[in-house]
């Protein structure tokens, strides 16, 4: 199956480039565009995509309100920020809202396609300097990781390592499907909307070493 991807951003010249790149995969499938914030929570909600590439500055309602929506409202569907600017407050209003990724508009065609799969896939990946700056400046929550099952804490060790679902699902001798859903109540516990937030509440506690 492709992964089903919705495109969210304010300008069409924009929309029309991503779509004809990303649709030269044929693992990815574009199922709607949106032209603001509120139209892609809208879309979101109908078509129920694995993947948004969601704009940060649209009108109507921003990528980050819309981010932040579409996380509480459909947490089986990963976003994917993409923005012309590089600014950290960006980079950490987007995982505050639960994105997983973060990307600038120049990225290469093919990295692009490859952080879209990887989102789908519920990789987290940060660089060391994402990491420094998201430590500080994003809360995790002040709980104790024992309400989590120890299989829960052993989904949650190999996620904050980098791990994709497929990979977490061979080194527990677990289905994909059973992955995710440790995953659901992980976040649910930790009260996080994304598995990146989760990753940064195990470094912080010292599930997992930072480096």
């Amino acid at each position: 199956m492709p992964i089903r991807v919705l495109i969210a951003d304010d300008h069409s010249v924009v929309r029309q480039g991503l779509r004809m790149f990303l649709e030269a995969d044929p693992e990815l499938e574009i199922i709607g565009e949106a032209r603001d914030g509120a139209e892609a929570h809208k879309l979101a909600c109908q078509l129920r995509p694995d993947v948004v590439l969601m704009d940060l500055l649209m009108p109507v309602m921003d990528g980050i309100s819309a981010t932040a929506a579409i996380r509480r409202d459909l947490p089986d569907t990963e976003v994917v920020a993409l923005t012309s600017v590089l600014e950290d407050n960006s980079v950490v209003d987007a995982v505050r809202a639960g994105a997983i990724g973060y990307l600038l508009k120049d990225t290469e065609a093919h990295e692009l396609r490859r952080a879209i799969k990887a989102a789908a896939d519920g990789q987290v990946q940060l660089s060391p300097q994402a990491v420094t700056r998201l430590l500080r400046e994003v809360r995790t929550p002040d709980k104790s990781r024992e309400s989590l099952t120890e299989r829960e804490t052993d989904v949650l060790r190999l996620l904050a390592q980098g791990n994709s679902n497929k990979e977490i699902s061979q080194a527990l001798n677990i289905g994909e499907q059973t992955v995710k859903t440790h995953v659901s109540h992980i976040l649910y516990k930790l009260g996080v909307p994304s598995r990146t937030q989760a990753a940064l509440y195990a470094i912080r506690t010292g599930l997992v070493p930072f480096s």
